[in-house]
């Protein structure tokens, strides 16, 4: 049985001013997935979300969630998601639970049962009836995130969530989306300008520049995908290993470093390397693969533009 995407962008362009912002931008996201979107200074990525959650019309092309139009059916299409766009808004003079409870309102069949279960689920379970006005950014950000998914939405986006968020909190941000992904089964979409925390925190992540859609890959591949990577032998006899290396692999030039010699390898060659170094008598203390991180990935990718 295949399985629709729970949220679909086809051809999706915007003009604004005669100026053309998204170009022709198509992807899928998947059910239970953690999705990074991410893009330099102006690459359209605001815009796109804002589409994505009917702050915006389209010029053109369709956006589908859970298979209804946001064009065509938008009540039916919104109402699978929660969004934060920016910074949470509470009542700072209310409690957590007063506010949940005021949220709740507005969207029929939500039980006390629930706001418990989202309370639970963000992990406010000792603060929620604290006013706001106590909280902690990060314990506000939580709140927002309960507020987002008190109606059970499919799809939860959150643009710049970790903004003003010190480690910890962005840590328990992070544990929380990969939380709600394996129990409650929804599909999040995560805009950021912490690479280093969207390389730990998405299943899949997209590019895009000058409003066009550069890439889509899963996390693991999109940084670890070249043939060759970069491989540091540590070892005892650096001048001696050079020599052997010198000598089997005349094409090898190894870079020396104080953590070892740095080899740029093939999968298999890394086997072959280690055994011609142990026989030839070299102590190998250990094998250390590089692999570029989002940051660099990114950067290799759209020429060292910023990400906002």
């Amino acid at each position: 049985m295949i399985v629709q995407p729970i949220l679909q962008l086809k051809e999706v362009t915007k003009f604004i001013g005669g100026k053309k912002l998204i170009d022709r931008l198509s992807l899928d996201v998947h059910w239970g997935e953690v999705f990074g979107f991410l893009g330099p200074n102006g690459a359209g990525k605001t815009t796109a979300i804002r589409m994505m959650v009917g702050l915006m019309r389209m010029s053109e092309g369709d956006i589908r969630i859970d298979g209804h139009s946001i064009a065509k059916h938008f009540e039916q299409a919104i109402v699978k998601v929660g969004a934060i766009v920016e910074n949470p808004e509470m009542y700072k003079y209310l409690t957590g639970y007063r506010n949940l409870v005021h949220f709740a309102r507005m969207v029929p069949g939500i039980t006390k049962q629930r706001i418990q279960e989202v309370t639970a689920l963000v992990g406010l379970e000792n603060r929620i009836h604290d006013r706001v006005s106590t909280y902690s950014l990060g314990m506000r950000q939580r709140l927002g995130v309960a507020q987002a998914l008190l109606h059970r939405p499919s799809l939860l986006i959150l643009d710049e969530p970790t903004n003003g968020l010190d480690p910890a909190g962005i840590r328990e941000l992070r544990d929380y989306l990969r939380r709600l992904t394996r129990e409650e089964g929804i599909a999040v979409i995560v805009s950021s300008h912490l690479l280093s925390e969207m390389e730990l925190m998405c299943d899949r992540v997209a590019i895009i520049q000058q409003g066009k859609l550069i890439d889509v890959q899963p996390i693991r591949e999109f940084v670890s995908r070249e043939t060759c990577t970069e491989v540091v032998f540590e070892v005892n006899r650096k001048d001696l290993a050079r020599q052997l290396l010198a000598s089997h692999y005349s094409a090898l030039v190894p870079e020396e470093t104080e953590e070892g010699l740095v080899l740029t390898l093939e999968h298999e060659q890394i086997a072959d390397v280690n055994e011609l170094l142990v026989d030839g008598g070299i102590k190998v203390y250990g094998i250390e693969k590089r692999t570029q991180s989002l940051e660099e990935k990114f950067l290799q990718i759209t020429g060292g533009e910023q990400i906002a």
